[in-house]
């Protein structure tokens, strides 16, 4: 069993801002796989299915983006499922628009999602797809992330969600370092 989580906040307000990218990456992926996330369970959205003959669970924590860990730690301690067999995508910073970038482990780089995930589950091992949104001009993180991304921005972050979605299946059909080869 693979769990993929996007990473996100809950509600009509936050739809589309640049922190949902994890949210974004896994409509795509459950669009395109046929797989309805939409069981409300471990305080998220859930969805199960198979991708390229694999089980594969598709999850949307709704606890807002700080406290992800507590919601993907019950999933994971519930149906038992391996840390290698985790992905986390989500937004960001320190990659401009339209990048993306597949790490296997390591620091979250300052996002606290991702600090959250790696606190619950105790390690910092865990696969992850970041999707580049920029970095403020000014100093004020908060607002920016919690926005939508500039006209401009819109067609780069698209196609970084799509080749996010892209790399996953590449992790599924073959596995993660050829993914990371090919979308790095």
């Amino acid at each position: 069993m693979k769990l993929i989580v996007g990473l996100g906040n809950p509600g009509k307000k936050y739809e589309k801002t640049r922190h949902n990218m994890g949210f974004m990456a896994v409509d795509l992926l459950s669009d395109q796989a046929e797989i309805d996330v939409d069981k409300e369970v471990f305080r998220g959205l859930l969805g199960r299915g198979i991708i390229f003959d694999q089980e594969v669970m598709l999850f949307k924590p709704t606890t807002f983006m700080n406290l992800s860990g507590n919601a993907v730690q019950e999933v994971v301690h519930y149906f038992k499922i391996d840390i290698e067999d985790i992905i986390i995508i989500f937004d960001d910073m320190a990659l401009e628009p339209g990048d993306i970038r597949l790490r296997k482990e390591g620091s979250s780089g300052g996002h606290k999602g991702m600090q959250n995930i790696i606190d619950c589950l105790s390690t910092d091992k865990i696969k992850r797809i970041r999707i580049g949104i920029g970095e403020p001009e000014e100093d004020d993180s908060t607002d920016y992330v919690l926005s939508k991304p500039l006209k401009e921005e819109r067609p780069l972050i698209t196609e970084a969600i799509a080749n996010a979605v892209r790399a996953v299946k590449e992790a599924l059909k073959s596995d993660f370092d050829r993914a990371m080869n090919k979308f790095n």
